[in-house]
């Protein structure tokens, strides 16, 4: 509180006393002090902040020892046997190119991966016919190669062979004396085997979805022919299909209707190269 007196007129002696309230200035100095303490209690009571421990891994991460998918020449992998006693693996034999490059005894009759079924000892190689050849720890020497039209093909180092009118192990024989021949390789291993069959067609002309020329790659009937060329057209005669064999020294007839149907089986015959179908 604050009291003011002053003379109040005249000099008469009469006083007058002023009352001044100061409370509400002090209640908000109180109440600033208060909060800044109980800031100070709550700081001094808190306990410091403790960085969360980093959990180490069961088990430590490895890295693959080489590229992604590929298994490690050696393995040394720990083994564990039935009484509890661990023993490594032994290191496998050091990888001997000379015998990565050999032929292993099989190999020679085996089917090249990626080749067309046919019979290596029967089938014979004509033109347009694609052979995969494998010249075994030669891969400059290996590929594969079209047949031309005067049924022969050529290979690097070698120049050109004869392969029309030859069996795959024919040629493969064939292409091993001439590498011993020009004295290429002491103990050559070849395997010859038909990636495409181009050489062997039939052919299919009239009222049907998809005339023109097939490859005969696998055994074939009629019936089959005619629904790998897209089946009849709305005109075409059923009764009467005339297949010319031989270059035409030979003429079959076909009747789809009985055929299909279970009737006169005989007449639905395995195509042969070189046969036309002509539907009118």
């Amino acid at each position: 509180m604050l009291y003011n007196i002053r003379d109040a007129g005249g000099g008469n002696g009469s006083r007058r006393c002023k009352y001044v309230s100061k409370e509400p200035q002090m209640k908000m100095v109180m109440r600033f002090a208060i909060g800044v303490v109980s800031a100070f209690c709550l700081a001094a009571q808190t306990p410091p902040s403790q960085p969360e421990p980093q959990q180490k891994p069961d088990k430590p991460q490895s890295l693959p020892p080489g590229p992604v998918g590929l298994q490690p020449l050696i393995d040394n992998s720990a083994k564990t046997d039935s009484s509890g006693k661990t023993e490594a693996n032994a290191p496998a034999d050091t990888a001997d190119p000379n015998k990565m490059a050999a032929a292993p005894p099989a190999a020679k009759t085996g089917k090249i991966p990626g080749t067309a079924t046919v019979d290596t000892k029967s089938y014979v190689i004509g033109a347009e016919d694609i052979l995969r050849i494998l010249v075994w720890g030669q891969n400059g020497m290996s590929g594969d190669f079209i047949v031309r039209p005067d049924g022969r093909i050529s290979l690097p180092l070698i120049g050109d062979v004869q392969a029309a009118d030859r069996s795959p192990e024919q040629l493969a024989k064939d292409i091993e004396q001439k590498l011993k021949d020009g004295k290429l390789l002491n103990d050559p291993n070849v395997t010859v085997g038909i990636f495409a069959v181009h050489s062997k067609k039939y052919y299919i002309e009239g009222e049907v979805g998809r005339p023109g020329a097939y490859d005969l790659t696998v055994p074939t009937t009629i019936m089959q022919g005619l629904v790998n060329a897209g089946g009849f057209k709305d005109f075409a005669n059923k009764k009467n299909i005339i297949i010319l064999r031989d270059g035409g020294k030979t003429v079959l007839h076909f009747n789809y209707n009985d055929v299909s149907k279970g009737k006169h089986l005989e007449e639905n015959k395995v195509l042969q190269p070189g046969d036309h179908i002509i539907i009118h």
